[in-house]
């Protein structure tokens, strides 16, 4: 396993968990807005946390820590990650997986493995402008996201979908249009009847670790809501979250003060 960092407490990562964070080294998409460069671009990846010393806080912390998010990069990429789940398992520790959805036989086989319990798949943009925001002009990869999001809708655990909303890629016309395709499928697998997975925007926000931020920037609160509203006529469950960069930064303070108490 190639794992790019350990954040030891998040309060917010896992829905109603209190949790730690394993990141993975690697990714097959080059997003833009993207702010954690250093676990995406080789050159920039620094020295990697070793599996035995994650496995022994994991070990340490059984009495304190619900549960483990792993997230990247892209955690899929990874050929060891379902033995990597297994012993994440073993300690009693449920999983969320955060993935980009590219990888549908691998998530599949997570899956029906019982060694994920909760996921967040980022949906990048409307299926005709993908490659604008996943960074790479592949034509199989919105064919591999609507698989991935098959199987999560097949396989009765709970998740989410998020997009991170940036002007420059990003219209309300295009969110409109990527609710509407992932209200089809998610009526298609489940039938109108059933809850729908809920729908996150989230605002971009320059880190400065973002891999190409020229001409990208942030919408205004005002017109974040107001593309809240275009996607909410498409897919009702939506709503709007922070920006990822600013959720890391409060998530630190909050970490750093409960590692303190211990």
């Amino acid at each position: 396993m190639k794992l790019g960092g350990l954040q030891k407490l998040t309060l917010l990562d896992y829905p109603g968990r209190i949790a730690c964070i394993v990141f993975t080294e690697g990714c097959n998409f080059r997003c833009p807005y993207c702010h954690n460069a250093g676990l995406v671009l080789p050159e920039q990846m620094t020295e990697p946390e070793s599996e035995a010393s994650v496995l022994s806080y994991l070990e340490k912390r059984r009495q304190i820590l619900e549960g483990v998010v792993i997230t990247g990069g892209e955690p899929l990429l990874q050929p060891y990650l379902e033995l990597f789940l297994q012993k994440i398992h073993r300690l009693g520790y449920p999983v969320k997986l955060d993935t980009n959805g590219s990888f549908p036989e691998r998530l599949d086989a997570l899956l029906k493995n019982g060694l994920i319990h909760y996921a967040a798949l980022d949906v990048k943009h409307a299926p005709a402008q993908y490659g604008k925001a996943s960074g790479i002009r592949s034509g199989k990869t919105v064919s591999l996201v609507e698989q991935s999001i098959h199987s999560l809708l097949c396989s009765g655990i709970s998740f989410e979908f998020r997009t991170t909303v940036v002007k420059g890629i990003h219209t309300a016309e295009a969110l409109t249009e990527l609710g509407f395709w992932l209200a089809r499928m998610t009526t298609e697998a489940s039938g109108p009847e059933k809850q729908m997975p809920p729908w996150f925007l989230q605002t971009y926000v320059d880190s400065g670790h973002v891999i190409a931020p020229e001409g990208l920037s942030p919408f205004s609160e005002r017109e974040m809501e107001d593309l809240l509203m275009a996607a909410e006529t498409a897919y009702g469950a939506t709503a709007l979250r922070g920006g990822s960069p600013n959720r890391s930064e409060n998530r630190t303070a909050v970490c750093a003060a409960a590692e303190n108490r211990k």
